[in-house]
């Protein structure tokens, strides 16, 4: 099977998120969950070949390409409240 190429578009990264991913040090990626997008980490989330990247400083937000054709911003609400027991 073959995966459509979507356009790139923007997604924004709110500096809250930014500030996450920087203080956390390591990379992460936006994907699908039957409530929505979700950040989590790449430990938890391995990255696709079709996913975008996005930098932040010298770590990476991956997007799924199947989120990427609704999002506009990646926020704090897309991340689980229990990610940050760990």
């Amino acid at each position: 099977m073959e995966y459509q190429q979507y356009p790139k578009k923007n997604i924004s990264i709110s500096d809250e998120v930014k500030d996450y991913v920087l203080e956390k040090k390591r990379n992460f990626r936006v994907c699908t969950s039957c409530g929505g997008p979700i950040l989590l980490s790449t430990t938890a989330k391995p990255p696709k070949s079709t996913d975008i990247e996005i930098y932040v400083e010298d770590y990476i937000i991956y997007v799924s390409m199947y989120q990427a054709r609704f999002m506009d911003t990646i926020n704090m609400d897309m991340i689980p409240q229990y990610c940050d027991l760990f």
